[in-house]
């Protein structure tokens, strides 16, 4: 016997393609849906709302299709209560937990709704009964006896929805392209930079070792100094090799100005490791006069925190580079929830990690060469991440020359 439920879809949900995928979304899945009733907005701020009678051939069907539909932002017409399980240990989750979206979520405890805190994608709710408070609670942090929520009962999404107002963001929409004007784009990117830094919003960067490799660092030092980055996400390589052509004028052994090798000069990021070391770290080098310039030099003149998280292939590493991932993990929390704008440049790695913890309201570039870099990204999750195909060298230069010229 055919199963059916009712659900409720409310918001901006034509403009932003939430209908057409609730749609696409039901027949893939072999189901059905038959429109209730549909009011269309009339004005822009005006939202639209639509209940849909969704019929699968069984109820297990019917159910896998809800749960999908739920992370479209799908709501069913009654409300119902939270089911939630303690933990039986730490770091042990109950069967049928909720695997959390990155989108804001609200979960409805005794009759009132209540948004779950700092939220970022594939992490458990736990509801704090004493404060009536919910978290989002990576694995590593869950406790035995935490109240887990289970199952989608009693829990709401609000995906985002395309902005009512042209912007950086609405121009570019999602797609990635290879084709679209870089010099426009990077022009819209720095004007959005401007009002938000106008407004107190945050920026953060995500910064691989290429900036350096293509002699962007001295834009993307000139972009921190001007205060216009509020936090820098890297791994050692990019600390690394900054500091090692502020050191010796070299990023892997080849000069950066001429472009020839230098003899012996695959040491110098070990030199430049060890000089660090010596001085007991960046900001001791930087205090002591080791370090003249360049993007860590900026980083610690102009009090901007950075997270440096290590990886296996590193060398040395640096002292301030964070070699415990989880450790790593729950310090770039510390800033990311604070976040409005991320920028994401020239690292697949460190980017797919930044973008996995960012709620899916922060705007999110990704710049690189490559384009499947970009695609990847959004394929792993962080869908609002928009894409720039180009080389740092290009990108953060000519972003330097925007800011300064929209600035004057």
């Amino acid at each position: 016997m055919e199963s059916s439920r009712e659900i409720e879809l409310e918001g901006h949900i034509i403009d932003s393609g939430i209908m057409t995928r609730v749609f696409d979304k039901v027949l893939d899945m072999g189901g059905n849906f038959e429109v209730m009733n549909f009011e269309i907005g009339k004005k822009k701020q005006d939202v639209s709302y639509a209940r849909l009678l969704i019929s699968a051939p069984d109820q297990i069907q019917l159910d896998e299709i809800l749960s999908a539909l739920h992370r479209l932002g799908a709501k069913m017409p009654e409300v119902e209560s939270l089911v939630c399980e303690p933990a039986e240990g730490d770091k042990i989750v109950p069967k049928g937990f909720y695997s959390t979206t990155n989108h804001p979520t609200f979960v409805n405890y005794n009759g009132k709704w209540i948004e779950v805190e700092n939220i970022e994608m594939d992490c458990l709710i736990v509801l704090d009964k004493d404060s009536r408070r919910a978290f989002c609670t990576p694995l590593s942090n869950l406790k035995k006896g935490d109240y887990v929520v289970i199952g989608e009962k009693g829990v709401r999404i609000v995906p985002p929805e395309r902005p009512r107002k042209v912007n950086i963001f609405e121009f570019m929409q999602n797609t990635v392209s290879s084709e679209r004007p870089s010099e426009t784009i990077i022009s819209k990117i720095a004007a959005q930079m401007i009002e938000m830094k106008e407004k107190g919003s945050k920026i953060g960067l995500v910064g691989g070792p290429a900036i350096i490799h293509t002699r962007a660092a001295p834009a993307l030092a000139e972009i921190i100094r001007e205060g216009y980055i509020d936090v820098l996400f890297a791994g050692n390589a990019l600390a690394t090799h900054d500091i090692e052509y502020n050191l010796f004028g070299t990023s892997l052994g080849m000069e950066l100005d001429s472009g020839k090798l230098t003899t012996g000069g695959h040491k110098n990021h070990i030199y430049a490791i060890s000089e660090v070391i010596r001085a007991g770290s960046i900001k001791q080098a930087v205090d002591k006069g080791i370090i003249k310039k360049g993007i860590m030099y900026e980083c610690i003149k102009n009090n901007v925190p950075f997270v440096l998280a290590g990886s296996i292939r590193d060398d040395g590493p640096l002292p301030d580079v964070i070699t415990d991932v989880i450790e790593a993990q729950e310090e770039m929390r510390k800033y990311i929830r604070n976040l409005d704008m991320v920028l994401m440049i020239g690292t697949l790695l460190h980017s797919v990690a930044v973008g996995n913890c960012l709620p899916s309201y922060v705007k999110t570039i990704c710049v690189d060469i490559n384009p499947a870099s970009v695609t990847k990204l959004n394929d792993r999750g962080s869908s609002q991440a928009i894409g720039v195909v180009s080389d740092a060298g290009t990108f953060l230069p000519l972003l330097a020359e925007k800011l300064r010229e929209l600035k004057k």
